[in-house]
């Protein structure tokens, strides 16, 4: 059986939620042959999965949105890389089917979210399940303009699945589709956790440590910033600014922000579903910036609100080193969210495998 998964190039986050779910369906078939459909490096991929073994197959399924930078939108270069994908993707289809016949296995195809793996599947005949907290659909409609008609392409792509696996934080997805909704889909964090502080040297109380995180983009903070803060020790992903900032330190090569968050107390952070979910199932409290031109990231900021302690800062208040780390956080409104997610999705899976 090949579960064959098209995997968002848009941000780390959809890497990570697959990685997870697949983690847990390994655990249940490790015969099941894993195949990566992604653009996501290869380093990522690695460090994400772990021991799990894998194939990668450097497709892309769809364009998501063009970042100016982590906390910013570019919709000319979005719609310019639509059309470049539209006119890329029937020869793509066309060589992946023909390179999944040749297997002459069973085929899933799981997507997270890229719209065009339904043409993959009806090319092939297998089920399609889709996973995820949105569809393409529900952030091109509010990008207003010639993205209207690419958000009722996407709708009418997604109605062509077999079922959703609708993650938490979910905006609408109106797909005429079975639903099974999950819980909080995180991995586990690897390594032990005391030997980790000590070859980091990090304080032992966890409120004093900072896990500094922009996804795959990642975002330029000045260095002077973070001496506003000497009693906190930084862990980010920027060398250079590790380097240049006495209480920064860079991530260790090889090692994941989820495998460093049990020695943190809280995130500096933009809106972004695994990190919310890493963080919750950690315990560890969000810093959230607030993020423009993404439908999405509003229902996470509220959901946040909901579910998890926090902080919500501007943009602004980012740039100028007030990060209110020596504040209390705000308590959700409401109770916390289930974990387990990723094992119920790799349920889900499995009860759509082909015989």
């Amino acid at each position: 059986m090949i579960l064959y998964a098209c995997i968002s190039g848009h941000g780390y986050g959809h890497g990570s939620r697959v990685a997870a779910v697949l983690a847990a369906l390994h655990a249940r078939r490790p015969d099941w042959r894993l195949v990566l459909s992604t653009p996501l490096p290869e380093p990522f991929l690695a460090a994400a999965f772990g021991p799990v073994p894998y194939e990668r197959r450097p497709c892309r399924w769809e364009v998501g949105v063009i970042q100016a930078d982590a906390l910013g939108a570019d919709a000319p270069a979005t719609l310019a890389a639509l059309a470049d994908l539209e006119c890329s993707l029937p020869g793509q289809i066309a060589a992946e089917a023909a390179w999944l016949r040749q297997q002459g296995e069973p085929v899933l195809v799981l997507a997270d979210v890229g719209p065009a793996a339904a043409e993959l599947a009806a090319a092939l005949g297998a089920p399609l399940v889709w996973m995820g907290n949105f569809g393409w659909d529900a952030i091109y409609g509010p990008m207003g303009g010639p993205f209207g008609a690419w958000a009722e392409r996407c709708t009418a792509l997604y109605r062509r699945g077999t079922a959703l696996i609708r993650c938490p934080f979910a905006m609408a997805m109106p797909w005429d589709l079975p639903v099974h909704p999950v819980g909080l889909t995180a991995g586990r964090p690897r390594g032990d956790r005391e030997a980790l502080r000590r070859q980091l040297d990090l304080p032992s109380e966890r409120e004093a440590v900072v896990l500094v995180g922009f996804g795959g983009l990642g975002f330029r903070l000045d260095a002077a910033l973070f001496a506003r803060w000497p009693e906190h020790r930084f862990l980010v992903a920027d060398p250079l600014l590790a380097g240049q900032a006495a209480n920064a330190l860079a991530l260790p090569p090889g090692l994941r922000p989820l495998d460093l968050l049990p020695l943190c107390g809280r995130l500096l952070t933009k809106p972004g579903y695994s990190s919310f979910c890493e963080a919750l199932t950690q315990g560890v409290g969000i810093h959230l910036v607030r993020r423009d031109g993404f439908a999405e990231a509003q229902v996470l900021s509220d959901a946040l609100e909901r579910h998890g302690p926090h902080r919500l800062l501007s943009r602004e208040q980012l740039l100028a080193g007030d990060w209110q780390l020596d504040l209390p956080l705000t308590p959700p409104t409401e109770g916390p969210l289930a974990a387990g997610g990723e094992g119920e999705a790799a349920d889900v899976l499995l009860s759509y495998a082909p015989e």
